[in-house]
C-alpha cells in the first residue's frame, strides 16, 4: 500500500508554535537526536518544504534561508539549504528528493546560487541532484576577520543559479556570514 504525501511550501512566519514544535521533533528524529537548538534556529526565517502523511503528521522537511557569501570580490545572495531530513522508516522513498526539488525551485528563482553543508548520509542525495562539492577554500567572516574553515571543505555543496546570474568561480574563496552554532 502506497501512502500519498502532501507537500506544503510555507514561510516560517506562517507556521504556528505547535507546528514549529512538531518540525523540531521531526528533525530530532531524522538526525537521530543530533540536531541542536542552533541547528533548528538556522532553519527559521525562510521557506520550508514540508511533506505530510495522511493525518497531517510531517514526515520530511527542508528549509531555504538567505545568507550572504562573499565570493570573487562581491557579496552573493545565497539560498542556503538547512534541515533536510526524512522520518526514520520513510527514507529512500523519494521524499527527500521532492523536498529538494521545491527548495531548488526557490533557489533558482530568488538567489544567485544555492549552497549547503552536507552530512555524510545526505551527500549522495545532493550529488545525484546536480549539486557540486565546492573544490576551494571555505571561510567565515567573524569578529576577528576572515577565518578559514578547513573542516567544512569537502562537505560544502554549491548549486549555481540560472543563466544571467553571477558565475561561481571555483578558484575564489567562499566567505560566509557569521552565525551562532555551526557556521555551516
Amino acid at each position: 500500500m502506497t501512502t500519498s504525501h502532501v507537500l506544503r511550501i510555507v514561510h516560517t512566519a506562517d507556521l504556528t508554535p505547535a507546528e514549529l514544535k512538531t518540525l523540531r521533533a521531526l528533525l530530532d528524529d531524522a538526525f537521530d537526536g543530533d540536531f541542536a537548538d542552533e541547528d533548528f534556529e538556522h532553519c527559521l526565517g525562510g521557506l520550508h518544504a514540508i511533506a505530510y502523511e495522511e493525518g497531517g503528521r510531517p514526515v520530511a522537511h527542508g528549509a531555504v534561508v538567505m545568507r550572504r557569501v562573499r565570493h570573487a570580490g562581491r557579496w552573493l545572495r545565497v539560498g542556503y539549504v538547512e534541515g533536510v531530513g526524512v522520518r526514520a522508516g520513510l527514507r529512500r522513498a523519494g521524499l527527500g528528493g521532492r523536498v529538494m526539488a521545491e527548495l531548488e525551485r526557490v533557489v533558482a528563482q530568488a538567489y544567485d546560487a544555492g549552497m549547503l553543508s552536507a552530512s555524510d548520509e545526505g551527500a549522495a542525495l545532493y550529488a545525484a541532484r546536480g549539486w557540486q562539492v565546492w573544490p576551494g577554500r571555505v571561510c567565515v567572516l567573524g569578529t576577528e576577520g576572515v577565518v578559514r574553515l578547513p573542516e567544512e571543505e569537502g562537505s560544502t555543496f554549491v548549486l549555481p543559479g540560472p543563466a544571467g546570474q553571477p558565475d561561481v568561480e571555483q578558484d575564489a574563496d567562499l566567505v560566509f556570514d557569521w552565525r551562532d552554532g555551526d557556521v555551516l
